[in-house]
């Protein structure tokens, strides 16, 4: 399968958008395909993105997924979708109809594709819908618990490097040939152009530690078809240190946290001078150049989906 990719060199700037939030309330976009794929392959949204001069959009999380337990039990729902149960499905509520999921997203990425957009998921594989022990069973919980989730010395429990309730484990062959068989799919059979993973640094702990040389990294970094697509680190967990800004292997880019926190300081309040601020606004080679990486490994930004809005932080 032709993989349709710029260069880093050429693939800036990054949109990072809701399938469902972008949009709900575009008043182009006819009301019937507003919140789904074939509302965000609609012209009128194209016209809008194309207009900003973006390369790519980064989707939050497209993979199937449930809200938690105790959210439903308030009545509320899991908005940003970071709580996946299936790595191979399209989320179904962002189809416009039942049942279209798979071929609406097909469409959409050539849409986007045909104006010069890539497509990067944000992909959550670190945890689970599943959470801690008195979480549902779902799936892998029942499939064979010990052999998907990093369990604690007591099997009861998980450990839990995510914040989540459990920690997905890719040392193990099965939960790694599922990621693997997962990034695959998306790439050759609904032609996407890079991954944005969610807290990384959780996937690529060998004991406890965060480790370059994991199993982790070495599968992506052999596979033929995932190694060629767009590799976009978030380089932290919640475990203790789990903080890799400016630590991943060759092949991968990372959300660079300094920047976002250097120019956030500088910005708000002077601190620390420029000196800070130079390296970030020159690609960061206090992080990346005695590894001999490029300033293409740092991927600037000042906000994201956590936190403040850029309107709210300046405000």
């Amino acid at each position: 399968t032709e993989i349709y990719t710029l260069s880093l060199h050429d693939a800036l700037p990054i949109y990072e958008l809701h399938v469902k939030g972008f949009t709900q309330l575009h008043p182009d976009v006819p009301p019937e395909l507003r919140g789904t794929y074939a509302g965000l392959a609609h012209p009128a949204t194209i016209e809008y993105l194309t207009s900003l001069g973006i390369t790519a959009v980064e989707l939050l999380p497209i993979h199937q997924f449930v809200s938690e337990p105790a959210l439903q039990r308030r009545g509320k729902a899991n908005y940003w979708g970071y709580n996946s149960i299936g790595f191979f499905a399209p989320h179904e509520a962002y189809s416009s109809r039942h049942g279209n999921q798979v071929r609406e997203f097909k469409s959409m990425v050539r849409a986007l594709h045909a104006a010069g957009l890539e497509v990067i998921l944000d992909v959550v594989y670190n945890h689970t819908a599943e959470a801690g022990p008195d979480g549902p069973i779902l799936s892998f919980r029942g499939i064979d618990n010990g052999a998907y989730y990093r369990l604690a010395d007591d099997k009861s429990r998980y450990v839990d490097y995510t914040g989540c309730g459990n920690t997905f484990d890719p040392r193990r062959p099965f939960p790694l040939q599922l990621i693997t068989d997962s990034l695959r799919y998306w790439i050759t059979e609904m032609h996407v152009d890079g991954f944005r993973f969610d807290l990384a640094s959780a996937l690529a702990r060998s004991l406890h530690d965060v480790d370059k040389l994991s199993s982790f990294f070495d599968t992506i970094h052999q596979d033929p078809v995932i190694s060629q697509v767009k590799l976009i680190a978030e380089p932290w967990d919640v475990g203790a240190g789990g903080y890799q800004v400016g630590e991943f292997p060759p092949l991968w880019t990372e959300w660079n946290g300094k920047y976002r926190d250097t120019v956030r300081s500088f910005w708000s309040s002077g601190d620390n001078g420029v000196r800070d601020l130079a390296y970030r606004l020159t690609g960061s080679s206090d992080l990346y150049g005695d590894d001999g990486r490029l300033p293409i490994a740092s991927i600037n930004f000042v906000t994201a989906h956590d936190g403040f809005t850029l309107r709210d932080l300046v405000s």
